[in-house]
């Protein structure tokens, strides 16, 4: 009888255990057909070499093995595909691969790893529309943008390239009779560069082109909500390695979350942390960096404000504060957040501005006239009607927008609020949302000592005929910002200038002018040639 049971029990458990795995089977199955991946609209994403499930780590090799997580379009909040992001052992495997390639890769001539570099450029130059069109359905930036971003790197690969071939330091003259004085450059060794979502290919492609073309090899870490985008991206950098019989370590890669982030800041293996994000977090990565005194570039939070003087050309006001504010829906580190605008021309601006955010073309960011897409996050979503609520508490009125929209995805109102002080918390507050305060000032030096006032200090913009004004903003007694314009908005910084801001903004600089300086070491060499000995200063030790 006993027997009978057993084995009638066993029957019952492979039947159960079959209708398990039949019903696993199901739901996978449903679950990799819902991913867009997987319909025919989307089968360009398979141009990039993306499938179902994506390896997140690159080292020579493809792999990783921890974590899966799934990348959501903002515009419908429906599964893209999947990527599996690097383990801790995968994370020092890859460490140690990375710097290994750096033996080879210090030893190649600058002019050589130009050549390389330009390589890398024409690569994604052949990718430019698809891969836009992957950063517009992952990030939710308009198609356009998407393409844009893709071009930054592109233009910037071409500034290295010219790069390769300038890098040097001066040869100083000696007090000494016989010696020479010059400056040695050399690279730092390994660039650690975590990127944030808003501009998922831009801010690697600053990093990477330059950090490589001044002898570094590069890790990347992505933010975790873009990981595609930074397969696709990798996939295209590595083949180019490798057609050149490199290491494919020169360029790797561990997507990964705040863990990864962590290990990178904390290892004294990263000659440098290159870190874009939020002010709160960079604070903690510095902390973690100068804990063992090591080498960063910070990229933070921007609160940056258009100021519109009496006499400024409002033909030129109107579409830079709409492209300024609603661009990116929002989401760039130096959108507008204020617009301070003189007390004589403030309802008439505020009219014209509010008249054009309301023939804002809204919808689906891959529609090529679309000119306003979704938030990233449906938390993004939550901090916008947050900061709304705010600034209704402290005074503010909703002249335009305020209102999440009832369609799919994370789409909501591009917003214009009046009547708050110019040191209200909200005002002071970085809410990456399409938001923007307007403000009404008197003077010159009312409206220059607010724009300085945040903590911020990457982007500014006045409006102006006066030449003096002019001068006198981009003084000692103007504009503290990393970025001073006038007569254009605060977005749309061009790669030849040095990028990044003051204060809270982090110091750091990217992309072009001078900031290949961040990524090498810098020694002031002395040589005798000379059978003397004379001392600097004059000093005798006889």
């Amino acid at each position: 009888m006993q027997r009978c049971l057993t084995l009638t029990f066993a029957r019952h458990s492979r039947l159960l255990l079959r209708h398990k795995l039949a019903s696993v089977h199901c739901q996978q199955s449903a679950a990799m057909s819902n991913l867009l991946i997987n319909q025919p609209k989307y089968s360009w994403l398979k141009e990039l070499g993306l499938s179902e499930d994506n390896p997140g780590v690159y080292n020579g090799s493809w792999g990783g093995s921890g974590e899966v997580i799934t990348s959501y379009c903002p515009a419908n909040n429906e599964p893209i595909a999947r990527v599996t992001q690097a383990t801790m052992a995968e994370y020092e495997e890859t460490v140690q691969k990375t710097r290994e390639a750096w033996k080879m890769w210090a030893d190649i001539p600058a002019p050589k790893r130009g050549e390389i570099v330009r390589q890398i450029g024409d690569a994604l130059r052949k990718k430019i529309n698809v891969l836009g069109s992957l950063v517009s359905l992952e990030m939710g930036k308009i198609y356009v943008e998407g393409v844009g971003e893709v071009q930054e790197y592109v233009d910037v690969c071409d500034y290295a390239v010219g790069l390769s071939r300038m890098i040097g330091g001066p040869m100083l003259p000696s007090e000494r009779p016989g010696h020479a004085l010059i400056e040695q450059w050399n690279p730092v060794g390994l660039v650690g560069i975590i990127t944030a979502f808003n501009f998922p290919v831009a801010v690697y492609g600053w990093n990477n082109a330059i950090a490589l073309t001044c002898g570094n090899v590069c890790l990347w870490k992505g933010a975790p909500t873009t990981p595609l985008t930074s397969v696709a991206v990798s996939k295209i950098v590595a083949e180019v390695l490798e057609r050149n019989k490199l290491p494919g370590a020169i360029c790797s890669m561990a997507c990964g979350g705040a863990d990864i982030g962590t290990a990178m800041a904390k290892d004294e293996r990263v000659d440098l942390v290159s870190f874009t994000g939020s002010t709160h977090v960079g604070k903690m990565v510095a902390m973690m960096v100068q804990d063992r005194f090591g080498r960063k570039l910070l990229e933070l939070g921007g609160n940056n404000a258009i100021i519109v003087f009496e006499d400024a050309d409002l033909s030129l006001v109107v579409p830079s504060a709409v492209f300024a504010s609603v661009g990116t829906a929002g989401q760039r580190c130096t959108t507008t957040r204020r617009l301070m605008l003189h007390e004589s021309l403030h309802d008439a601006v505020v009219e014209r501005v509010a008249k054009a955010y309301k023939q804002v073309r809204i919808g689906d960011p891959w529609d090529p006239t679309t000119l306003y897409g979704p938030l990233h996050t449906k938390q993004a979503v939550d901090q916008y009607l947050a900061a709304i609520e705010q600034a209704k508490q402290q005074g503010g009125t909703v002249v335009c927008g305020g209102k999440v929209m009832d369609r799919p995805g994370n789409y909501v109102e591009p917003t214009i609020i009046t009547g708050l002080a110019h040191d209200a918390a909200i005002v002071h507050t970085e809410t990456f949302v399409p938001i923007l305060y307007v403000l009404k000032f008197k003077t010159e030096e009312e409206a220059f000592a607010w724009n300085n006032e945040v903590q911020q200090g990457l982007s500014s913009s006045i409006f102006t005929k006066d030449m003096g004004r002019v001068f006198r903003w981009l003084g000692p007694k103007g504009s503290d910002c990393g970025i001073v314009n006038v007569n254009i908005p605060t977005s749309g910084a061009e790669i030849g200038g040095a990028f990044g801001g003051e204060k809270h903004t982090g110091g750091g600089r990217e992309s072009g002018s001078d900031s290949w300086k961040q990524y090498m070491r810098r020694s002031t060499c002395t040589i005798n040639y000379s059978k003397d000995l004379p001392l600097a200063q004059g000093i005798k030790f006889e």
